[in-house]
């Protein structure tokens, strides 16, 4: 059995990829992994890009927002795993992206911001 803290990262992806997916996204991995490293949630945004979506939960910001918890290494590990995806899925899609999805419960339910272009490719 996954703890706690596991449990509520996996249901801040679910919601992540519910919240995407209402928008037009289509969610095309979990958890994907390479050598490179880890990406939360593997997309196609509705113009047809790669997205390569960094989830954070958030309960205070105590601990920093959530983009501080992403340094430019965590940031370039995110962008070689993105390109490897697309070199091992023969992804057509023309233009990669990085983006952060910050969550923060809010009376019961999930207060959602999108940052887009994190890495800036």
């Amino acid at each position: 059995m996954a703890a706690p803290q596991q449990q509520l990262g996996r249901r801040a992806e679910d919601a992540t990829a519910v919240w995407l997916s209402s928008r037009g996204w289509h969610v095309l991995a979990r958890r994907w992994r390479s050598a490179s490293g880890e990406i939360d949630l593997v997309c196609v945004d509705p113009e047809g890009t790669l997205v390569g979506v960094e989830v954070k939960l958030r309960h205070t910001s105590r601990a920093g927002g959530p983009a501080e918890a992403l340094d430019a290494r965590r940031v370039k590990r995110l962008r070689r795993a993105l390109a490897d995806y697309a070199v091992q899925r023969r992804s057509a899609a023309a233009e990669l992206r990085i983006d952060l999805v910050a969550l923060a419960p809010a009376g019961g339910l999930w207060r959602v911001s999108r940052w887009p272009g994190i890495d800036q490719w």
